[in-house]
């Protein structure tokens, strides 16, 4: 996985054991910019990204990864916290619309 930045908002964590693997973004639970639209789903993408790869699904988990970094270098629809203008809802339609066909 392409790493997109050392802000904490934007980490992406797994924890594999024996008999279980939990997959996690790297950030609290921001209260302050609950439900505003403020949030950045970035690390919750990267972590989904990473619990594809642990499924077997490495052609899913590299068609999030390469729109995710699609709209990225684009910069049109980013976050405020990475500099855009962008809220959670425009963030999350510009990577959708960025995915690859399978």
């Amino acid at each position: 996985m392409r790493r997109l930045g050392g802000r904490i908002g934007r980490g992406a964590q797994r924890n594999i054991g024996l008999e279980a693997a939990i997959f996690e973004a790297v950030h609290g639970t921001a209260p302050d910019i609950a439900g505003k639209g403020l949030a950045n789903p970035t690390a919750l993408l990267m972590s989904s990204i990473l619990m594809l790869n642990h499924l077997g699904e490495p052609s899913a988990a590299e068609r999030i990864e390469k729109a995710l970094i699609k709209v990225y270098k684009e910069g049109k629809h980013v976050t405020k916290d990475v500099g855009g203008k962008a809220g959670t809802q425009e963030f999350t339609d510009a990577v959708i619309a960025a995915l690859p066909k399978a």
